[in-house]
């Protein structure tokens, strides 16, 4: 049996993992049948997005985003579970994570405001750091 927070930062983690799979699957609906009924020829986009609408091109540029911080994101999650001894305050900040890389998404793919986009994004860095920092240091202090 797992303890509590172990499974809470396994559904953070899986939750992050949706929300890739989502954005994959609202990009096919968004590409898919342009190509297949012609509109966008496939010689068009076999090298650069262009061609495509704005709104393929923001789902693609925010699928792209996924594996940028969610990366490192993952990575500490895992180190923080081989480690044993997850703790709250670790489960609480991959949350805040989760969330926030959904809110980043989110002001992506609709207004794609910049500052507000950045702003989501910053705070999910440094939420991010800290997680490390915390990880880390319960591992090497322990």
């Amino acid at each position: 049996m797992y303890p509590l927070v172990t499974k809470l930062l396994i559904l953070a983690v899986a939750a992050q993992v949706m929300l890739s799979i989502v954005l994959l699957l609202w990009l096919g609906r968004e590409r898919v049948p342009r190509v297949m009924s012609g509109e966008i020829a496939a010689e068009d986009i076999a090298v650069d997005r262009t061609a495509y609408p704005l709104k393929a091109r923001l789902l693609s540029n925010n699928f792209d985003n996924q594996f940028q911080l969610p990366v490192l994101f993952y990575v500490v999650a895992l180190l923080a579970l081989w480690s044993g001894g997850t703790n709250w305050v670790e489960v609480i900040l991959a949350w805040l994570f989760v969330a926030l890389r959904f809110g980043h998404t989110a002001i992506h793919v609709t207004t794609n405001r910049l500052d507000s986009r950045f702003a989501v994004f910053t705070a999910g860095l440094a939420v991010l750091g800290v997680l490390w920092l915390l990880v880390l240091l319960r591992i090497l202090l322990s």
